[in-house]
């Protein structure tokens, strides 16, 4: 059901934006309120305060790199990072407002997390690997190549270890080196890693 009330918005603002595609002015979320419908139905899934509601796989954009979120929406345009309902979503976004969206996004404040039980769990091995990319304190940096890496600290665990499995078994491949760094990791060291993560 859920599915469905998503695509039917998608379609709906698929045909409202066919005429605005020649405009490629950055929109203003505050002003247009197109693009402000565009980005309420990114909350249907994302969350309205910024913490994903209903399936613990989806992934908290609220504060993410905008680098690493444009990025992600280009793969998923393009079909390097597969995902249906993201595919019909980002392309009912203009470029330009892909770039807004992300600009958005990027500059909400992460969502605040519940207090962590006590007891969080120690640093596990191997995870000196995710701080070569992903910064000391696992918030993402722009790496040499002008890409960002996604910030790690606080994630949902589901979503964590979901992604590292995907990239071990190749499921997901839009990072190279992801896929090559996962597929040399055990499936208990990725648990143990992304419920570190998740912790922080």
């Amino acid at each position: 059901m859920r599915t469905q009330m998503i695509f039917g918005v998608l379609a709906a603002l698929t045909v409202l934006a066919a005429p605005a595609r020649a405009a490629e002015a950055a929109p203003d979320p505050s002003t247009n309120r197109e693009f402000t419908a565009k980005l309420g139905v990114c909350n249907l899934c994302h969350g309205t305060n910024g913490m994903p509601r209903n399936n613990a796989t989806i992934p908290v954009i609220w504060g993410q790199q905008e680098n690493y979120l444009t990025k992600q929406m280009h793969d998923f345009e393009t079909g390097d990072r597969n995902f249906e309902i993201m595919k019909w979503m980002t392309e009912t976004l203009t470029p330009a407002e892909r770039t807004a969206a992300a600009a958005y996004f990027a500059k909400q404040k992460w969502p605040a997390r519940a207090a962590s039980a006590p007891g969080a769990p120690a640093a596990p091995r191997g995870i000196a690997v995710c701080q070569a990319c992903h910064a000391q304190n696992f918030l993402g940096a722009v790496q040499a190549e002008g890409v960002a890496t996604p910030r790690l600290a606080g994630q949902d665990f589901n979503y964590l270890v979901e992604s590292m499995r995907k990239f071990a078994d190749g499921e997901r491949n839009n990072s190279v080196d992801m896929v090559q760094i996962m597929k040399g990791i055990s499936a208990a060291d990725r648990e143990a890693m992304a419920r570190y993560l998740s912790s922080l």
